[in-house]
């Protein structure tokens, strides 16, 4: 198996498709590499398409302490892969945590990325609900440990936001939670631990997302309530930003309407390599 090793010592399982400008596939917190197989069939035929499993989501490491899985691990995390593949900068694509992830790339390591897809991104970002939804992770992370993987996929799989994607493909929903299920549930607690419960909001890094200068593209499902506002927030003050909106489509926007999702960040990425995706005038904001 392909490992890359981090600057700690974890080694991150990748899977590699195709040739051509590389592309960096950063999954969420329900999900794994596996889950980005849509967008590696698909734009392996033009690029160079990376999807690597975080550190504690096995079979990459799984570190057991709960310090070692921080938003700052996460993006260092990138730059590790990309080091491994001796790629210098490369397409960032992620989604939710993955998503924030790729957000603070921007400003943390914004010469590795050519552009960064920011999707999903933003749940829990809303200052009067922190303290009762970091309570709320603590517990799922104590029942991760307590209950099994298994048994809280059973209420997590089921949150409001993936509703859509069960309505919409319930094959594609019963794949997504199986693959979940399968997940370490020590990795699971130490993430939520870790990454959820110590994140700063979104909205903290307003000053930081308003010195951006890679082209960014957010996208967001209009039924993935705790994500649309921040969404719309990071379009306001990231510069280079566009934003999509894709309807009727929840939180895993990428596997929800995959094809969709493929042609705007396909066009978006193709427009970031023509030099046609430029920072907004100023004059168009009012």
């Amino acid at each position: 198996m392909p490992y890359a090793t981090t600057s700690d010592s974890v080694r991150l399982y990748y899977e590699e498709a195709g040739s051509g400008t590389p592309i960096v596939f950063v999954h969420e917190f329900a999900g794994d590499h596996r889950n980005w197989e849509p967008q590696m069939r698909y734009f392996a035929r033009m690029h160079r398409c990376i999807a690597y499993a975080a550190r504690g989501y096995k079979p990459s490491d799984v570190p057991p302490d709960p310090k070692s899985y921080s938003y700052k691990h996460w993006a260092s995390d990138v730059c590790a892969v990309l080091d491994h593949l001796k790629i210098d900068k490369a397409h960032i694509v992620g989604l939710s945590m993955g998503g924030y992830t790729t957000a603070v790339m921007g400003f943390m390591f914004p010469q590795r990325a050519r552009s960064l897809t920011i999707a999903g991104a933003g749940s829990g970002s809303i200052p009067s609900r922190m303290e009762e939804m970091r309570k709320g992770w603590r517990q799922i992370a104590d029942d991760f440990e307590k209950k099994g993987t298994p048994e809280v996929v059973k209420g997590y799989g089921m949150s409001p936001q993936r509703i859509a994607y069960m309505l919409k493909d319930p094959r594609g929903f019963e794949e997504f939670n199986r693959m979940f299920a399968e997940h370490d549930s020590k990795g699971s607690a130490n993430t939520m631990r870790g990454f959820q419960c110590e994140r700063p909001p979104i909205y903290d890094f307003e000053a930081q997302f308003k010195t951006i200068t890679v082209p960014a593209l957010i996208v967001v499902g209009d039924e993935d309530d705790p994500c649309l506002e921040p969404s719309v927030f990071m379009k306001r003050v990231i510069p280079t930003s566009g934003l999509v909106v894709m309807p009727k489509t929840g939180h895993v926007v990428n596997q929800e309407e995959p094809a969709l999702f493929n042609q705007v960040v396909a066009d978006f990425i193709a427009r970031v390599e023509a030099g046609r995706w430029p920072t907004r005038d100023p004059r168009s904001v009012g």
